[in-house]
């Protein structure tokens, strides 16, 4: 073969391997994954749900398409756990609503006063004690932790500040569908009220509810600090949330695919920490120049009372499990 035929035959190979590397532009991708989360197209976890569904398009060469659902748009958060079990959705951001799945060991990355700080976070989500839960997660429920986001403290607002547990007799408060922070507030002396948090922005503006508890993100982009006035730094839980995938649709994609949502996902874990460093403190400034005022509280009164809740609400096994999370030094 002469020189120029065989520099026409590389360049003929060097183009089809190069084509074969670029996504599959114009056709139909082999599968489809609904990814939805209650948060809005601002917040953290919707851009790293949108970083995840561009690494999984570009590492599986077009096969596999994610499209994200922000505000609650596949619907409430229990309706997509339950739609990743039909199949009417595949991925979704959700944490201690877990716990209503008969998932008793899911509420340890959402209980009051278990986790000390960001340190202290990761090295539980992160660690053994993380794994633990995601396989508990997984066994028993079908659901897959592929990354988990560490979550603003979550903290008190309402229309009057509130310095002591002694202050909230009959304050009806909004809280997640979560049997552990209905007891909770109940014995900080609330009357907690289990309500979608899409509705809680008119719940408050027609004071159906007095106040609610939520991270400095969420309070932000909801809109909450038009309708209420104080931010009680309460700090009562320091938490994390999972993404989770269904199960079976993970398993219905072959080995190599399997890789790719793995990669994804723990590209989109360090890149969603990267927004919360930064965003945590923007969303507490935003708040302070829209005028809402920030109260200190009598911390060591809230966690009492707190701790006395959670003990009385878990069983043996969550409370072996508390109690190695905080010997997590």
């Amino acid at each position: 073969m002469n020189p120029t035929c065989c520099f026409q035959v590389f360049l003929l190979a060097f183009a089809l391997q190069l084509a074969a590397c670029q996504p599959r532009e114009g056709k139909k991708p082999e599968f489809v994954l609904r990814f939805g989360h209650l948060a809005n197209r601002e917040h953290g976890w919707h851009k790293a749900s949108l970083k995840f569904a561009e690494e999984v398009k570009t590492r599986s060469n077009g096969r596999i398409e994610v499209n994200v659902y922000p505000n609650e748009q596949l619907g409430k958060e229990m309706d997509v756990l339950t739609g990743l079990l039909v199949g009417s959705a595949d991925i979704m951001i959700t944490g201690e609503s877990l716990q209503s799945w008969s998932l008793p060991k899911s509420i340890l990355c959402a209980t009051p006063f278990a986790i000390r700080d960001s340190d202290h976070l990761k090295k539980v989500a992160g660690g053994p004690l993380g794994k633990e839960i995601e396989q508990h997660i997984l066994d028993i429920a079908g659901f897959r932790p592929i990354a988990w986001f560490e979550r603003g403290a979550r903290n008190l607002t309402a229309n009057r500040p509130i310095r002591h547990p002694d202050e909230l007799q009959g304050m009806i408060l909004r809280v997640p569908a979560v049997s552990l922070y209905v007891d909770t507030w109940s014995a900080l002396g609330a009357k907690p009220t289990p309500m979608a948090f899409s509705e809680v922005f008119t719940a408050l503006q027609q004071s159906t509810i007095h106040g609610q508890e939520n991270p400095f993100a969420l309070i932000k982009d909801a809109g909450l600090y038009e309708v209420q006035k104080y931010c009680m730094l309460t700090e009562h839980v320091k938490s994390w949330a999972y993404v989770v995938m269904s199960d079976k649709k993970y398993r219905m994609l072959p080995p190599d695919l399997q890789e790719v949502i793995d990669t994804a996902a723990g590209i989109m874990q360090e890149y969603e920490h990267e927004l919360f460093l930064i965003q945590e403190k923007k969303d507490y400034q935003f708040l302070v120049d829209k005028g809402m005022e920030f109260i200190e509280v009598d911390k060591q009164a809230f966690q009492e009372a707190a701790t006395t809740a959670v003990v009385n609400s878990f069983n043996e096994d969550q409370i072996d499990l508390l109690k190695r999370i905080q010997e997590v030094p």
